[in-house]
């Protein structure tokens, strides 16, 4: 079986037909980069994939336009003997879907002489892709899990590549020289803040692309001669795991919204909105995101169109919400804050203007990283979580 006629397909998909990303598309073997994956059971079990053991299957799923999860909680699928139980946890590595992947690089506005910082390594495929645009000199991908950069690199030179892959926690210092990148483009999700070191590494006039974690907004910033950079949310959306900072994410909220499914709360009162999914309301999650960092939802609808909404954070708030079909809920609330009357207060504004602020924002970001959004009257300091 050959995989060439399967990447060309690829990039019929991936990348208009005269994107300077469609050769590398059609001229990367992307199932070289994920031997083994993370897929779904019927019951949403996470199932170890062998592409050995069903070639078919193998470049179906590498050459479609998809993210392959490779790693789970702890467990990279290269590491999962064959009957290993299903692991436990958040994925935390895959390799990217390539579409996605183009896009980041198309706001990159990457040039033909440009440097480019690959924040994130992953399966190491998006690496490939910059080597293919560019050259491998001009390419460095960081990680900071080192098994990931050890089978990366190594399968990097399989296919005839050989950019620096490196070992680094990028929110931390970065292993290049001061003010040496063009561009930066992370496929994890960071901050806030920035990382200084990311507007370090930069030159003047270099332009940076990241997702800002816990949200879909897209920022794109340009290094300013004070040593912060200036841009604006893309008025486009993606979503990218948080960078890490070692084997595994920190314990997130998941023990306060199993509390949030049954608990009856300090506050009990009728919502004026209907239930609604806030995880797929993007913009509306944004603005949550942006006014309690951390905190996580969950959605349910049953057959008799009774609407549960969770909103969890790890500082033990707490909220919940049912009702049927578009009537007014009620809610029970808990914890040091009242998240459903956030989300309401989100609501109420979107109601009163139109819209919601975020998409197509103003970003300061100051040498330290502090990040400012801002869009008419409205601005919003970008709180740690």
């Amino acid at each position: 079986m050959t995989w060439e006629p399967h990447a060309a397909a690829l990039a019929d998909r991936a990348a208009h037909r005269h994107s300077r990303w469609a050769e590398p598309l059609a001229t990367t073997p992307r199932h070289v980069f994920v031997p083994r994956w993370w897929g779904r059971g019927p019951d949403g079990e996470w199932l170890l994939r062998d592409g050995a053991e069903d070639p078919d299957s193998w470049f179906r799923e590498a050459y479609s336009d998809t993210s392959l999860v490779t790693r789970v909680g702890r467990l990279h699928a290269d590491d999962a003997a064959d009957d290993a139980r299903p692991p436990e946890g958040r994925p935390t590595s895959s390799a990217t879907l390539p579409s996605l992947l183009v896009r980041m690089y198309q706001h990159a506005l990457i040039d033909d002489a440009d440097t480019v910082c690959d924040v994130g390594t992953g399966s190491g495929y998006g690496t490939a892709l910059l080597a293919r645009r560019l050259t491998s000199r001009q390419v460095v991908s960081l990680d900071v899990d080192p098994y990931l950069v050890d089978a990366a690199r190594t399968r990097l030179e399989t296919v005839g590549l050989t950019p620096r892959v490196a070992h680094a926690d990028a929110t931390g210092p970065l292993p290049v020289d001061p003010g040496s990148v063009d561009r930066l483009v992370a496929t994890v999700a960071v901050g806030p803040p920035i990382p200084p070191s990311w507007l370090d590494a930069l030159c003047v006039g270099g332009r940076l692309v990241t997702v800002l974690a816990g949200t879909s907004l897209l920022v794109t910033a340009e290094r300013t001669d004070d040593g912060g950079a200036l841009g604006r949310v893309a008025w486009d959306r993606a979503g990218f795991m948080p960078a890490r900072h070692g084997p595994n994410h920190p314990p997130g909220a998941g023990t306060v919204l199993a509390e949030a499914a049954v608990g009856d709360g300090e506050d009990v009162s009728l919502g004026p909105y209907p239930v609604v999914d806030v995880e797929n309301a993007w913009d509306l999650a944004c603005m949550v995101a942006l006014k309690a960092p951390g905190v996580e939802h969950a959605y349910r609808e049953d057959d008799d169109g009774r609407r549960t909404a969770l909103m969890a954070h790890p500082d033990g708030s707490w909220a919940r919400a049912t009702a049927a079909g578009d009537q007014r809920p009620t809610v029970h609330q808990s914890g040091p804050r009242r998240l459903w009357d956030l989300l309401d207060e989100c609501r109420a504004y979107w109601l009163t203007h139109g819209e919601l602020p975020v998409r197509g924002a103003r970003v300061i970001v100051r040498p330290d990283g502090t990040t400012v959004l801002a869009r008419g009257r409205w601005h919003h300091k970008v709180e740690t979580r």
